[in-house]
């Protein structure tokens, strides 16, 4: 779609690319010298790649037939259209390239209007001094290794119709400041890790015609679209936005809202949108009655309701656009009898209505009537009734009896613990205060660290999305939440204290962490550190939920702090690599995205608060994967007199950089790189490791592997990735993974550097693949 972006122009929507074959290329423009020097320049710093070949120093560029690959038009002795393609794969540019210089020579060209650099390699982050290309009204950097944030300095391209930054590495939110551009057509920023929510300020962009904001990690509600009266294609698949349907304009052509949380029903003026070709809301969070006379509208060729809860009957005469070519019903809880309309026959359409309640015979895959009743009930909706049968109503009822039933069972429940806590109260009472006191010998300022604690930036209050608010818990809470810390609820000693598996009162699990405290560690600034401790949010974090303080019975002093987290029950890095789960052991995609996720988790700790976390006893056991494979590290250092509490611990997997200690040298940053090198090492190869000799030995093995060929890398790694993996992909985790693991802490490369470098064996293995790889999740912005 990068493509067919670029062809759009405000003025008519007209294509470039023809407007340009129109100008007499025969009259024999010169360029000033320096334009010429420019280009030249140019491919230079692209290392001077076969597409340019026909570059010289002797060239008349303006007169170069244009071709697939690179197009220049001029107008009175200067370039006002660069397009240059590199081929798709192409190896990418050399460590010595720099972003910065070649943009530097491009503002050389000051008259440049249309600028496209695709599929070229470039890297970095995109330099602000692009903004000094003040007549430029169409940019199109996409298919490359650009990342970072969206330089602020765009806003100044006041003449900007088209803006294309597709399949890069770009970060942090959608700037606010994106309706400066007030001439913008085309928004696309498809394929980056853009996060956090929309700007307001998008709706008053009324210029713009397409939006596609698609395979990013965007979330929230989207603004009002309404007053674009000029939008025809929305794509916003592949996010996490909802749960709001979002409202929109009458004249839209395409709406993708896939793969997000919208919930709630379709909005009925929906019904009216009579230019809509191309819709496709599968799996979301919808309910609600399907409304079938979507099927007939004027010119619908597209529609995709599959993996939600659509309720309502379909009939054999539904009527449906002549020019339906494709329907996706499935996985919904639709009943009734499939529209003839829908002719399977016809070899113009594709129909899919698995998984629903329909009457279709011989398709095993459809269920009962009663289970879309019954699902439908349990989603708070009432699904239509078939005429003249009764058999439905019976159910309700039957249903309502029922849940009078567990209702007063409930209030039965209550009662009898009320009363049971009530026989207990003088035993709660004997207990000392669980309010922990305002001064414990502190003399910290606490709206010092309430500052200091903060966030890196905004994005990353997205890894709080979905977890309740920090809170303080009640000692009765966590002893009933772990049966009086009965052992079946032990879980194994962590870096600095004893895990247990807990239920809390609304059944949601937890996990629990008991820290045993000295009375000399008595006059700790406790409420400083919680403070902290709350910050620890992240969505590769298992987040803290809440804290818990136990005391001494003879002076109230704190005896033990339990720190409540996040329970993820899917089972550690460990166990989904090595060991498999189900016989179902992680993906090459799969691996780099977790990859990324700890990569991410290790940078928060560093920099996500002030002081940072190092020394986090990072190994493979103590990565944990959530139920869509998200990575996420637990057992992570805690800012709770660490130096008085950390005990000796074998090494598992060669972690905690112990070397490094005996030498002297105190990098906890460098300590936890290393750590990460030993998880990524596994990650590789497939097999658990122990101890630090094997750590020594498989760094061999790997050094080995990299000075060899293809196939020498190849016998290295875990056979059971071996044929998914594109061996550019392999090589640069395999570089960053060996650099990690280097003796001195001074050669290791920053945890930035690392996560760059994923994330480039990530855009890499995902050109190799049709679709990308690291979906759901899309860990390159995990």
């Amino acid at each position: 779609m990068a493509t067919s972006l670029l062809l759009f122009k405000p003025s008519c929507l007209l294509i470039p690319l023809i407007t340009l074959l129109l100008v007499p290329l025969s009259s024999q423009i010169s360029l000033y010298p320096a334009q010429t020097w420019s280009l030249l320049r140019i491919q230079h710093l692209l290392n001077y790649p076969p597409i340019l070949r026909p570059w010289h120093s002797n060239s008349t560029f303006c007169n170069l037939e244009p071709n697939p690959h690179f197009t220049i038009v001029c107008y009175s002795n200067s370039v006002t259209q660069l397009h240059i393609t590199g081929k798709p794969f192409s190896p990418s540019l050399p460590k010595t390239f720099s972003i910065d210089s070649f943009v530097t020579t491009l503002t050389r060209f000051p008259d440049l209007k249309v600028l496209s650099l695709t599929s070229l390699g470039l890297w970095g982050p995109l330099p602000a001094k692009i903004a000094r290309l003040s007549n430029l009204e169409i940019l199109n950097v996409s298919s490359n290794f650009l990342y970072g944030t969206i330089p602020h300095e765009i806003s100044n391209l006041t003449n900007l119709e088209t803006l294309i930054l597709d399949h890069n590495l770009f970060d942090g939110p959608l700037p606010n400041w994106v309706n400066s551009l007030q001439l913008l057509a085309v928004l696309s920023l498809k394929n980056n890790s853009l996060n956090g929510t929309l700007p307001n300020s998008l709706s008053s962009m009324i210029s713009l015609r397409i939006i596609d904001l698609s395979l990013n990690d965007l979330s929230g509600d989207v603004p009002d679209l309404t007053e674009l009266t000029n939008l025809e294609v929305l794509d916003l698949g592949n996010n996490s936005f909802g749960p709001q349907f979002p409202k929109l304009g009458v004249k839209l052509v395409t709406i993708v809202l896939k793969n997000n949380r919208f919930g709630g029903s379709i909005p009925s003026n929906l019904e009216s949108y009579n230019f809509l070709q191309r819709m496709d809301v599968s799996s979301n969070k919808f309910v609600g009655p399907f409304p079938p006379s979507l099927l007939s509208l004027p010119s619908v060729r597209y529609i995709n309701i599959a993996g939600n809860r659509f309720t309502g009957m379909l009939f054999k005469n539904i009527s449906c656009n002549d020019q339906l070519e494709y329907v996706d019903l499935s996985a919904n809880l639709l009943s009734g009898m499939v529209p003839s309309c829908l002719d399977l026959g016809s070899k113009d359409k594709s129909v899919f209505y698995s998984q629903n309640c329909l009457s279709v015979m011989g398709d095993p895959t459809q269920h009962p009537d009663p289970f879309c009743q019954t699902q439908a009930l349990a989603a708070g909706i009432l699904p239509e009734k078939k005429r003249g049968s009764k058999s439905m109503e019976k159910a309700i009822v039957a249903t309502c009896v029922v849940v009078g039933v567990v209702l007063c069972a409930l209030l039965v429940g209550i009662l009898v613990l009320y009363i049971f806590k009530r026989k207990n109260v003088r035993t709660i009472v004997l207990r000392p205060p669980r309010r922990l006191k305002e001064n414990n010998g502190s003399t910290g300022n606490f709206s010092q660290t309430m500052t200091d604690s903060r966030y890196i930036s905004p994005a990353i209050k997205l890894g709080a999305l979905g977890i309740p608010s920090y809170r303080t818990f009640s000692l009765e809470e966590i002893e009933a939440a772990t049966n009086n810390f009965d052992t079946s609820s032990f879980i194994g000693e962590c870096s600095n204290g004893q895990m247990y598996r807990g239920s809390l009162a609304d059944g949601s699990l937890v996990a629990i962490r008991c820290l045993k405290l000295k009375k000399k560690q008595a006059s700790i600034n406790f409420r400083n550190q919680i403070e902290i401790i709350s910050k620890l949010r992240h969505r590769h974090l298992t987040s803290a939920l809440g804290h818990c303080f136990e005391y001494y019975l003879d002076d109230s002093t704190v005896s033990r702090i339990f720190y409540i987290f996040e329970f993820v029950p899917n089972g550690n890095l460990r166990s989904n690599i090595s060991h498999g789960v189900g016989r179902q052991r992680l993906t090459w995609p799969q691996r780099i995205s977790a990859a990324i996720g700890v990569a991410k988790g290790i940078q928060f700790l560093h920099g996500g608060i002030i002081p940072g976390l190092f020394r986090n006893n990072l190994k493979i056991s103590n990565v944990l994967l959530d139920q869509n494979f998200v990575a996420k590290i637990s057992c992570y250092s805690l800012p709770i007199i660490e130096q008085s509490m950390q005990t000796e611990t074998q090494l598992e997997g060669a972690s905690n950089g112990e070397k490094d200690k005996a030498d002297g040298t105190d990098q906890g940053e460098k300590v936890d790189v290393y750590d990460f090198g030993v998880l990524l090492l596994e990650i590789l190869c497939g097999r658990p490791i122990q101890s630090y000799y094997e750590v020594g030995i498989m760094r061999n093995q790997l050094q080995l592997s990299l000075t060899g060929d293809r196939a020498a890398r190849r016998r290295f790694i875990d056979p059971v990735v071996n044929k998914s993996c594109s061996d550019e992909s392999l090589k640069t985790v395999m570089e960053i993974g060996m650099r990690c693991l280097s003796k001195e802490p001074a050669q290791r490369p920053s945890v930035e550097d690392v996560l760059w470098n994923l994330q480039f064996a990530a855009q890499v293995l995902a050109r190799s693949c049709e679709a990308s790889p690291l979906t759901p999740s899309r860990s390159s912005r995990s």
